[in-house]
């Protein structure tokens, strides 16, 4: 699930756009201004920034130049400005594309995976390794001991998930927003149910664990084995 950083200080239109990029299957955060908009590129490192031009407290073009400066990011411009020398500008300065606002969600949507698929042509290994556990994004396929897993694709981006954060415990109010996308609702059951079948699908239990290890009250971690016969 791509990772994408939206830095917009329009409230109403930084939630529909947040809403409606989840609804098309990107992980979305937000930041209201430059300045927690650079913060979060930083410690969050997504895999595509959208950057508002006007925004409060620095004008978006800075905010690029400064992107630039500590990372190599994918950045979409949304700017009102439509003339072909601010165009020429932005891509100069770093921006990999732009759209001219008003634009929808379904166009943006359609820009970042371009850009995705661009600077993913590089790539040459997307898969998550832990101990004999295999998980690889880009041709969404799982395997364990050499054998693959027969996942249905919530199974397999719930895996995905806890590889990406291995040794790491995730509550699973976390991942009802960031698997689900369900950030008001949803219960634990869902969670719990789908671990289930997981741990099934993986040759183990809740009671003998071998990669997911439940921490009671707080969430679940995957982990490899200590030992191969685990």
């Amino acid at each position: 699930m791509p990772s994408v950083l939206l830095i917009e200080d329009d409230a109403p239109i930084r939630t529909s756009l947040t809403r409606s990029l989840r609804d098309r299957g990107h992980a979305v955060s937000s930041a209201p201004t430059a300045l927690d908009g650079l913060r979060s590129a930083v410690e969050d490192r997504p895999d595509l920034i959208v950057l508002d031009l006007g925004l409060p407290d620095m004008d978006g073009a800075d905010l690029l130049r400064m992107l630039r400066a500590v990372s190599r990011v994918p950045v979409i411009v949304a700017t009102a400005r439509d003339g072909e020398a601010d165009m020429v500008r932005l891509l100069d300065a770093g921006a990999d594309d732009y759209v001219v606002k008003p634009y929808s969600a379904a166009q943006l949507d359609a820009r970042i995976r371009a850009v995705l698929r661009r600077v993913g042509t590089g790539r040459t290994d997307t898969s998550l390794s832990v101990g004999t556990l295999r998980v690889d994004a880009g041709t969404r396929e799982a395997t364990l001991d050499g054998a693959a897993l027969d996942l249905t694709p919530r199974e397999f981006d719930l895996l995905h998930y806890l590889a990406a954060r291995a040794g790491q415990v995730v509550t699973k109010r976390e991942l009802l927003t960031e698997v689900w996308r369900l950030p008001y609702g949803g219960t634990d059951k869902t969670v719990d149910v789908h671990l289930s079948w997981l741990r099934r699908k993986l040759g183990e239990t809740a009671q003998r664990p071998r990669y997911l290890q439940t921490v009671r009250g707080v969430g679940v971690r995957l982990t490899a084995p200590s030992s191969p016969g685990e």
